[in-house]
């Protein structure tokens, strides 16, 4: 990013660190070897047989619920939504080069929880996406919470990237609105993206030709529970005791690693 961002002010910014090269190489070979395995339905393959997206990620692969302990993401994680915070969904992206995609300019107000129920005021539309109920969530369950993007390929022109429109992320009620001050994310390989959930951002496709994926392991945290009867699918606190990284495994493939820049 070429402007000057502050996440408070501008709802998005990517971190001040990154995770190392062999970090995000472990982590790649974690998910293509625990996904190549899953049959539960969550994955969706392009027609060359490359993965492009995939719900349900802590299911498929648990060891994903360790990165709570990854200093990097402790520390900025606990900073923005104290220390209660856990994580409560992961996805995965990509675009492989044979089947690229778009999406339309959006807010993520959709919410993971055990099941429907007795809705609280301000939740609604209940659904299941892959065997697990959704919801969408009331403005302020969304402006608790927090994504954070790692980005396992570099994101670049030639793949599609993020892009997003600053400070709308204080109202669902604002969606589209905006896009002419539109900013064009890009990342290198490791760096983390950190963005509010009701930011308004779109994603379009890469471009002919190219031979470039764009890998991303997104995840979603949460302040807190949320209002009864209303649980969670999956809360995994996020410890505010920060461990040392190099701690923290990523078996079966290695140990994390992190870069300073």
């Amino acid at each position: 990013m070429s402007h000057s961002v502050d996440f408070e002010t501008d709802g998005y910014a990517i971190l001040p660190e990154r995770l190392g090269l062999e970090w995000v190489r472990n982590l790649r070979l974690m998910l293509d070897s625990q996904m190549q395995s899953d049959s539960s339905g969550n994955l969706a393959h392009s027609q060359s047989g490359w993965l492009y997206a995939a719900r349900n990620v802590l299911a498929s692969t648990p060891e994903i619920k360790t990165l709570v302990t990854v200093r990097l993401i402790q520390q900025f994680v606990t900073k923005t939504l104290g220390a209660r915070s856990g994580l409560v969904r992961a996805l995965y992206f990509d675009k492989p080069p044979d089947q690229s995609w778009s999406l339309p300019w959006h807010k993520d107000q959709s919410i993971a929880v055990v099941a429907h129920g007795l809705l609280p005021t301000g939740f609604s539309r209940p659904t299941v996406k892959r065997g697990v109920p959704h919801l969408i969530a009331p403005d302020d369950v969304l402006r608790e919470m927090v994504t954070l993007r790692i980005h396992l390929d570099a994101m670049s022109d030639e793949n599609g990237p993020l892009q997003v429109v600053p400070r709308s992320h204080h109202s669902s009620s604002d969606q589209g609105r905006g896009v002419e001050n539109r900013r064009i994310i890009h990342a290198g390989v490791g760096e983390v993206l950190a963005m509010r959930p009701l930011l308004t951002h779109a994603s379009g496709l890469s471009k002919p030709g190219t031979t470039q994926h764009r890998r991303i392991l997104h995840l979603e945290f949460a302040a807190g529970p949320l209002p009864e009867p209303l649980q969670w699918y999956e809360f995994h606190p996020v410890s505010h005791n920060c461990e040392r990284l190099d701690n923290v495994s990523l078996s079966p493939v290695g140990k994390s690693i992190v870069q300073v820049r």
